[in-house]
């Protein structure tokens, strides 16, 4: 049996608009501009790959220009997601993105430097590093 994963949410403020943002997050062209080296899609299943390696997630939810969800369908994370929001603040038009991922409790730090680490590749896709 898995052990039991724990939940980080990490919230990023983006110079961009959630349009942009959502194509950056849900498609394979987007993902692999700062997500992965590259990504290939089959249906709704993703196979990301990063120098060599290998994983596979199905796209679960998506809801236009505002979330989308991925499945690991990898043995090992059976039962894992990670999830993207967008979040528009209705006042200043700002464009935050919210990521959920369930890691190792033993992980926590690494993944967070991790997705901070990728979150300025995008960034800088975006023109806003």
């Amino acid at each position: 049996m898995a052990e039991l994963k724990e939940k980080i949410e990490l919230e990023y403020l983006l110079n961009t608009s959630p349009v942009i943002l959502f194509n950056r997050l849900a498609t394979p062209s987007g993902l692999s501009e700062w997500f992965a080296d590259d990504v290939m899609v089959d249906g709704k299943v993703f196979t990301f790959i990063w120098k060599g390696s290998e994983q596979r997630a199905e796209q679960a939810l998506r809801k236009e220009n505002k979330m989308v969800r991925y499945h690991w369908i990898d043995e090992e994370m059976e039962g894992t997601w990670f999830e993207f929001h967008i979040n528009v603040d209705e006042l200043t038009g700002d464009v935050a993105l919210v990521i959920i991922d369930h890691v190792d409790s033993d992980e926590v730090r690494d993944t967070i430097d991790l997705w901070n680490r990728q979150i300025e590749v995008l960034k800088h896709g975006l023109g806003s590093a």
